[in-house]
């Protein structure tokens, strides 16, 4: 399956997607009942259990789900689906206890695996059981043919209804859906990146990429009026099999705590932990002439990397002519994250808020030990393709029948957690090479990066930054740097131009000194000699 395409469909029904609810809580019987609702038999339930289910799944072959009546599905398609709101009166937790209640997300024809979902009570788990009644929809909607019981597609938590700024029953703040994805806002109040539960084998060359399922969610019943909410997923694959606690919490943004073991039923040749996916179509750097009225169009405009030595890195996003991997080998890695830097609405001109989108950083909790961070660049030529993924890649093979354990917090937030204080490059501008007024030399590309603040802001009159450069091959011409003239302290930008041949990609490292003291974080980029687009 073309990645882009897979990516797209659960990407553009996101967007647009209603869900459906249910509520329990202490007293869970009687409470879910009073609000029309019906729950399975009572099951014991721990963490220690799902792990163990788990395990055991992986040492089973593979049995897909089971699917409601595909015919019926079929015609659940966008249109269709959009006319299903599910109605919030039966919302889980809606009148607590907890601040967030719940609502779920129907079937349909871009999400035709159902996920069971269970409320945890006292150490049981009872599964909320499917039916038409749960959601508002047309009397001639194809869902009524749906047997009850077929189950959900995925879930989101509603704001706090103590809030009386944001309606609880019109916003919502994170959102699982599809395969292992899910996302919340940030700071902002916007949906943007995903994050996912695994990645299996992403841009691997003649294998398809495979997304396994979150199957079954447990929500644990939180304390009265509490505003942290605990979810457990269960996730099954042809590959792999797992088993997650998310435990999130609505302050800043959203901090999500997440601890999953995963267990491989089948060797697996890229595996990628704490995955984010994000689109970038073009950005400042470049975009073909007139392939659209905006002047930038991404979610996120860069991976920013803290790595275990302490060096700081950016890396801006490129929208390639061909895919590619770009691998940062790491031992303990302090955190990564695919930023949204530039906040400014002039750059983007749409009502859709791409100033706004949340940056996603990653914070191992623990040792991770060796591996890369890998970053994944698939060609695009619309928004609606979810194109970047970034992830952690274990060092070692991964072999059926291996195990692994992580621990991570996921920040959702308008800028990473843990900011350099370093200067931090903030645009990267591409034009023809040479100098002006003068002949342009054929295979020769000009660079100007920008860098602001941290020293940038306190050099003394007078002296000027030293850019320093590296590049895998290729030659650089036409080096210097100057303060940008905008009267903004601290702001300063590099440029120089690249004499390379031939089509083969470049990767080049920059980062401004003076004397012996560095100024700023290191820039690293990917030039594409190919079809840059």
């Amino acid at each position: 399956m073309d990645p882009s395409k897979a990516l797209f469909n659960r990407r553009t029904f996101l967007a647009s997607a209603t869900g459906a609810a249910l509520v329990a809580a202490t007293g869970l019987p009687s409470r879910a009942a009073a609000n029309g609702l019906k729950l399975g038999t009572a099951a014991p339930f721990s963490y220690e259990a799902l792990i163990a289910r788990a395990k055991d799944m992986a040492g089973q072959p593979y049995v897909a789900p089971r699917r409601p009546p595909g015919d019926v599905l079929d015609k659940l398609t966008y249109e269709e689906h959009g006319k299903i709101h599910f109605n919030t009166d039966h919302a889980l937790f809606g009148e607590g206890p907890g601040r967030y209640p719940v609502t779920f997300f129907h079937l349909g024809k871009f999400f035709q695996t159902p996920v069971a979902m269970h409320v945890v009570s006292k150490d049981e788990a009872r599964e909320i059981i499917y039916d038409d009644s749960y959601f508002n929809m047309p009397p001639d909607s194809p869902a009524h043919a749906l047997p009850p019981g077929s189950g959900f597609s995925g879930f989101r938590f509603q704001e706090s209804r103590f809030d009386d700024k944001l309606d609880w029953r019109r916003n919502d703040w994170v959102a699982f859906l599809g395969a292992s994805y899910f996302r919340a806002i940030g700071e902002l109040f916007q949906y943007g990146l995903s994050a996912r539960g695994i990645a299996i084998d992403v841009a691997v060359a003649g294998k398809p990429e495979e997304f396994p399922d979150f199957t079954h969610f447990y929500f644990d019943t939180p304390a009265e009026n509490g505003d942290t909410v605990t979810v457990y997923a269960l996730l099954d694959g042809p590959s792999v099999a797992g088993a997650y606690r998310f435990v999130m919490n609505r302050t800043s943004g959203v901090i999500m705590d997440i601890d999953t073991h995963i267990f491989l039923r089948k060797d697996v040749a890229r595996l990628g932990i704490a995955p984010l996916t994000s689109m970038f179509w073009y950005g400042e750097a470049k975009k073909p002439t007139a392939v659209d009225w905006r002047p930038e169009v991404h979610d996120s405009d860069g991976l920013a990397l803290w790595t275990g030595s302490g060096e700081r890195i950016w890396r801006p996003l490129n929208n390639p002519g061909r895919t590619g991997v770009s691998a940062f080998g790491d031992d303990d890695p302090r955190g990564f994250g695919l930023l949204q830097r530039d906040r400014a609405f002039e750059h983007y001109l749409d009502g859709v808020h791409y100033e706004r989108r949340p940056s996603l950083w990653v914070e191992p909790l623990g040792e991770w030990g060796k591996g890369a961070i890998e970053l994944v660049e698939i060609p695009t030529d619309d928004e609606i393709h979810d194109n970047i993924v970034a992830m952690w890649v274990p060092e070692g093979d991964a072999k059926a029948g291996a195990s692994y354990h992580y621990a991570y917090r996921l920040h959702w937030r308008a800028d990473e957690p843990f900011p350099t204080p370093l200067g931090r490059s903030i645009a990267t501008r591409l034009g023809n090479g040479g100098q002006p007024g003068q002949p342009r030399p054929k295979g020769v590309r000009k660079f100007m990066v920008e860098f602001i603040g941290g020293p940038l802001a306190n050099l003394p009159y007078g002296v000027k930054p030293e850019a320093v450069l590296w590049a895998s091959r290729g030659t650089f011409s036409y080096i210097f740097t100057e303060a940008v003239p905008d009267d903004v302290p601290g702001h300063w930008r590099a440029q120089f131009d690249l004499t390379v041949e031939g089509s083969d990609p470049v990767d080049m490292r920059l980062f401004l000194k003076a004397g012996d003291k560095v100024l700023t974080e290191t820039w690293l980029y990917q030039y594409n000699p190919f079809g840059n687009v």
